[in-house]
């Protein structure tokens, strides 16, 4: 590939996917010379999925993990109407809202105790969003009565965002003000001459390599530093026909999301699988998922199927994400392990690291189950320890 000049960029990133074009986006914003490698295409991986999903932790055994994950909830809908205000561009975002069934009488006391413990976490006289236990039979017009035989929880600090829409308004402003290049993947730095080593053997000068290539990044570390701290986990999803759907809430039942887009589609998903074979949909899973929505959500009987997804989301063996400077390294640093979460943080992940290697202070502290002291070394977990 070629670059406009010789002169080193100040921060490459390896990896077009949220983490990594929210990092390129922030890291522009801070004037920083800025380049993103990508070894397929934007969104090649779990970034370029269907559901968008953007649903807050429970309020319920408080950690900075959550208050992390509400804080970056609270800021997103700024964020992206900025993002489309610079570009022009559409990101599909919409607080729409989350119905929760309660299907037993433990479940119903337990979501009484986190309504009221909300109330404290989420502010809602500040904020305005609450989260609330409503009683049989409510909003059974969506959700089926049946499915919710003690209430639901409605809260309504749950968004929705368009994966796809949102990755190309970030491509496009890196586009403009940085510097993209697809079919570019990087296989080694080094750090003493600033050198970034391309799959097609070209090199690139850049004085800060960040690796944010989603589950493949895990193979990247482990060159790097000899320790293996993740792995992939096969997603699926798949659109519907959601015609006259659009301003509903999201559902969350049966471990399935049911998340209506504002373009007149339905998002299904999205499964787990630890073991697969490949990245590629499979017809089974996909009428599973219709035929278990269905059966809790009867207004998405016989919609027609517009469009199936699957890839390989990246997960770290601890569970929360890593960011930060690798061990042993100066100006290598990662951020992945997002898993399904990563669109509703990918903003706040962004302004810490770059906020990182910048030497200031970021706006919201990161966890410190986010840091590589928590991830490597004594503090290491292997997968099989899950």
């Amino acid at each position: 590939m070629s670059t406009p000049s010789d002169t080193p960029f100040d921060i490459a990133v390896a990896g077009a996917g949220i983490f990594g074009l929210s990092i390129a986006h922030r890291a522009i914003k801070q004037g920083l010379r800025t380049l993103v490698l990508e070894a397929a295409h934007v969104g090649a991986g779990s970034s370029g999925g269907l559901l968008g999903a953007l649903m807050p932790h429970m309020p319920a055994r408080w950690n900075p993990k959550k208050e992390f994950q509400f804080q970056a909830l609270l800021c997103l809908q700024d964020h992206i109407r900025q993002l489309e205000a610079d570009t022009g561009l559409s990101c599909g975002y919409a607080r729409c809202g989350r119905i929760l069934p309660l299907t037993t009488q433990d479940k119903l006391d337990h979501h009484l105790e986190r309504a009221e413990e909300s109330k404290l976490r989420w502010q809602p006289d500040k904020t305005g969003f609450t989260y609330e236990v409503e009683p049989a039979g409510s909003r059974s017009d969506w959700l089926d009565a049946a499915a919710a035989p003690y209430g639901i929880v409605y809260e309504t600090l749950a968004a929705r965002t368009s994966p796809r829409e949102y990755l190309a308004a970030l491509a496009a402003f890196v586009r403009r003000h940085g510097c993209l290049a697809e079919t570019a993947g990087v296989t080694g730095f080094d750090e003493a001459s600033g050198t970034v080593f391309l799959a097609n053997g070209e090199t690139i000068k850049a004085k800060t390599l960040v690796l944010a290539g989603g589950f493949s990044t895990f193979d990247l570390i482990r060159r790097f530093t000899g320790e293996r701290i993740g792995r992939g986990e096969k997603g699926q999803a798949l659109l519907l026909d959601g015609k006259g759907l659009e301003d509903r809430p999201a559902i969350y039942c049966d471990g399935l999301y049911v998340v209506p887009h504002g373009n007149g589609t339905v998002a299904i998903g999205s499964t787990s699988d630890r073991d697969f074979e490949d990245a590629t949909p499979s017809p089974a899973r996909t009428a599973e998922l219709v035929e278990r929505a269905s059966r809790f959500c009867p207004q998405l009987h016989g919609r027609e199927i517009l469009s199936e997804w699957a890839g390989i989301r990246p997960r770290c063996n601890k569970r929360d994400p890593l960011v930060g400077c690798l061990p042993g390294q100066r100006s290598l640093y990662a951020a992945t392990g997002g898993y399904k979460i990563s669109f509703g943080i990918a903003h706040l992940v962004a302004d810490c690291l770059v906020s990182e290697i910048e030497g200031v202070d970021a706006r919201q502290k990161l966890p410190q189950t986010f840091v590589p002291e928590h991830h490597f070394g004594l503090n290491r977990l292997d997968s099989d320890g899950f």
